[in-house]
């Protein structure tokens, strides 16, 4: 059987998963597209921390959408089962459809509070994640709250990132590392993208759509 070109792009595109991802803060552009039922539809949402457990509930019902998340450096009031509906994935590698997804809280620690860990805490969690990193084969979205140090990361303590996670990249090159915690005003969606060697590493701030 002979495939049309416009065949094949059309079933290539069907395998194709649309994200929303958020983090921090409340976009209210995002809560009217919600709200109005005028968002693009999407297949996933992911949160990458420091946004109040109830909110990700209203996304989670509203758009009827499985949602992943890690808690940020903020999130202290979550318990096992707020936020409602939605699935923490620290520590943990989870597959939706064909996409491998891991998932990494907290901030570099800088005053000892709750989900704040040192360089060498967060390397240990990785450590202990070697069996579920090598029984999935392959990561292709790595979902974080801080960045990867001296990406999208500042000087100060708290919003310093990890070298972990530079490590990480390097070393099971994922194409998508999708952090939060730098807060940044963003003009497009390409402002929030930097190139570590063959991973996108995108700052989620507020929210973006992300077509893995």
């Amino acid at each position: 059987m002979m495939w049309r070109p416009s065949v094949l792009k059309q079933a290539f595109q069907k395998h194709k998963i649309k994200i929303l991802a958020v983090s921090d803060y409340i976009d209210k552009d995002l809560t009217r597209q919600v709200e109005d039922k005028t968002l693009t539809p999407v297949d996933l949402i992911i949160s990458c921390g420091d946004l109040a457990l109830e909110y990700l509930s209203f996304l989670r019902d509203r758009l009827d959408t499985p949602l992943y998340y890690i808690k940020g450096n903020h999130d202290i009031r979550y318990t096992r089962t707020n936020p409602m509906g939605c699935e923490n994935i620290h520590g943990r590698v989870v597959s939706f459809g064909s996409l491998n997804i891991l998932g990494l809280e907290g901030s570099l620690w800088y005053n000892g509070g709750m989900n704040q860990y040192t360089d060498a805490m967060m390397q240990k969690i990785l450590f202990w994640m070697w069996f579920s990193i090598w029984r999935k084969g392959r990561i292709h979205l790595v979902v974080t709250h801080a960045p990867p140090r001296h990406i999208h990361d500042r000087e100060d303590r708290c919003h310093m990132g990890f070298e972990s996670f530079k490590s990480l990249i390097i070393k099971h090159t994922p194409d998508y590392f999708v952090h939060g915690h730098i807060h940044q005003e963003f003009e497009t969606a390409g402002e929030r993208i930097t190139q570590f060697h063959t991973t996108q590493v995108i700052n989620t701030c507020g929210y973006t759509i992300i077509e893995v």
